[in-house]
């Protein structure tokens, strides 16, 4: 990411997400995702931002938590929920890398 600002919809497509729910995230999670605003409203998501709803898509999407429960979990352990969620991603980027492989033979 070489960014400042990320749009919505750009935010969204990073992490595969739709952009209501990333509106929601950002809505029910005002203490983690902190968007900027624009001079027209939109809202404009900077690295933390991301990095923060990949923590909370990661605990709810997979740990499958309620979001009381992601929202406790993100204020406890961020340190343990960090390091988990970056161990999928690298685990998600493996597997890509070897199915790219498995096309090429």
């Amino acid at each position: 990411m070489a960014k400042t600002f990320y749009t919505i919809g750009e935010t969204a497509e990073l992490l595969g997400l739709n952009v209501s729910m990333v509106r929601y995230w950002s809505n029910e999670f005002p203490r983690f995702v902190k968007p900027e605003r624009n001079a027209k409203g939109n809202r404009l998501y900077r690295e933390s931002d991301i990095e923060a709803l990949k923590r909370i898509d990661y605990l709810v999407n997979v740990r499958k938590m309620t979001l009381e429960g992601a929202r406790k979990a993100l204020g406890a352990e961020r340190t343990s929920v960090d390091r988990e969620g970056r161990v999928l991603e690298t685990l998600k980027d493996i597997r890509e890398q070897l199915l790219e492989v498995r096309k090429s033979l």
